[in-house]
């Protein structure tokens, strides 16, 4: 099932290498082209199933704009870009999986305010390789998000492209304004918590790729998937925490910073010092870690606690509380206290299970790379 990103269902995406490729060498298989529908035909095909969820939402597709009342609550807006060769690959990352996870991330960012999403706008640049079925997974997995978090996609643009695929997509979310969390928020003293396990993602991204490099090098051999659902699930379909910010409001906590871990939990932690104007100690006992990805780290030679701090993608919560409300925390489930805030002067520090401290390093996901 989907759901559950079943190994057979990965394996047929990479013994095929890719999706796209095999639709197109099987002439028998029907092939709609993008210039068959126009726009306007293709998102209708695309939308025409979308229902709406949110009584913020006024007016959805179908107009110049969409229309959405807010009712007296703050609005949120996020967007992220994912674009095919910098952000995903399709040789190993089916397309229903990619429109799910390119709104969980776009969610994520909501959650992070200590907001609630309510809508999305979806906008795409295609080259022809695409065909309007290919374009169907893709959108299986964009309901599929809108359906389970209870968002409504209200708009969105397609264009063409002269390579590959490029997907953009906005989150609009609503908070009061005394709920609201920034980066900024953080205070000497204030407890270090991050929800979930970091490192994940990032494991499940070198096993794929190791796949991908031994596929292309010996077509004929099988790939080695088995055991691994936990780590291939959290890189191809993540979930955003909407239960932690449920919980947040159950008991009445306002966490003084909070940011989701997407490029990293180092380089998020130093987001929140630089912003906050503050440093912080992190404890490596604090920093939770899943079996499978521990075991995995040692199978790559990698350091484990180094995967989990400049992983990436793992989309969990990272942070801050008052010390006040560590009795409303530490009962919660899936939370984990990982350190403390310090000031300034002392930096941004790790305390190793060894008891040294050491300077931690931002070394997550770079958008721009030097030359």
């Amino acid at each position: 099932m989907f759901i559950s990103v079943r190994v057979s269902y990965l394996y047929c995406f990479l013994a095929t290498c890719c999706y796209l490729c095999s639709m197109l060498a099987n002439k028998n298989q029907e092939r709609t082209s993008l210039a068959k529908l126009g726009e306007f035909g293709l998102i209708n095909h695309l939308t025409e199933h979308f229902k709406i969820y949110s009584s913020s939402t006024q007016k959805g597709i179908g107009d110049d704009a969409a229309v959405i009342d807010n009712e007296g609550f703050q609005t949120v807006i996020s967007t992220d870009m994912l674009m095919e060769g910098i952000h995903f690959d399709l040789a190993y990352t089916p397309l229903e999986h990619l429109g799910y996870k390119a709104v969980v991330v776009n969610l994520s960012d909501i959650y992070a305010m200590n907001a609630i999403p309510k809508q999305i706008t979806v906008s795409m640049a295609l080259s022809n390789r695409f065909s309007v079925e290919a374009l169907d997974e893709l959108y299986k997995g964009i309901y599929r998000a809108c359906s389970f978090y209870n968002v409504d996609l209200v708009g969105g643009d397609t264009t063409s492209s002269l390579k590959g695929l490029g997907l953009s997509i906005t989150a609009i979310g609503q908070a009061k304004k005394e709920k609201l969390v920034y980066r900024n928020g953080a205070k000497v003293g204030d407890l270090i918590c991050i929800t979930g396990d970091v490192g994940a993602a990032y494991l499940g991204l070198q096993i794929l790729e190791r796949e991908k490099q031994i596929h292309d090098a010996h077509p004929g051999v099988q790939p080695v998937l088995e055991g691994m659902d936990y780590l291939l699930g959290r890189q191809l379909k993540p979930e955003a925490r909407r239960e932690m910010i449920q919980l947040f409001d159950e008991h009445n906590l306002v966490p003084t910073s909070m940011i989701d871990v997407s490029d990293g939990l180092a380089s998020e932690l130093f987001h929140i010092c630089t912003q906050s104007g503050v440093g912080a100690i992190l404890e490596e006992d604090g920093v939770p870690l899943h079996p499978q990805t521990e075991e995995m780290a040692l199978k790559f030679k990698l350091d484990p606690i180094t995967c989990g701090l400049s992983g990436g993608e793992d989309y969990e919560l990272l942070f801050t509380i008052d010390p006040k409300d560590l009795d409303k925390v530490k009962y919660m489930p899936d939370i984990f206290i990982a350190g403390e805030i310090t000031e300034a002067s002392e930096g941004v520090k790790l305390h190793t299970k060894g008891g040294n401290i050491h300077a931690i390093k931002a070394q997550g996901w770079q958008h721009f790379q030097k030359d």
